[in-house]
């Protein structure tokens, strides 16, 4: 299941949720105000791995061709 962010139209609090895949919200209630149907809202991705982006030693372009990106180290 992922986790999905939603927005209060009512309050404005944000808040995060445990989710079934497709969740609208439509059917969450606001843990703050009460207020029904929460709009979800768009969520950052943070990669916790490194390695995962930059190669196994965490500083190469590892899997890339281009070898100049900006997500280059180096």
């Amino acid at each position: 299941m992922p986790i999905y962010e939603f927005r209060c139209t009512k309050c404005g609090h944000k808040f995060a949720k445990l989710s079934p895949l497709g969740e609208t919200g439509a059917n969450l209630n606001c843990p703050s105000c009460q207020a029904p149907a929460p709009r979800r809202v768009m969520s950052g991705f943070v990669a916790n791995n490194p390695d995962s982006l930059y190669g196994s030693r965490g500083d190469s372009c590892t899997g890339c061709t281009a070898k100049n990106c900006s997500a280059c180290k180096h």
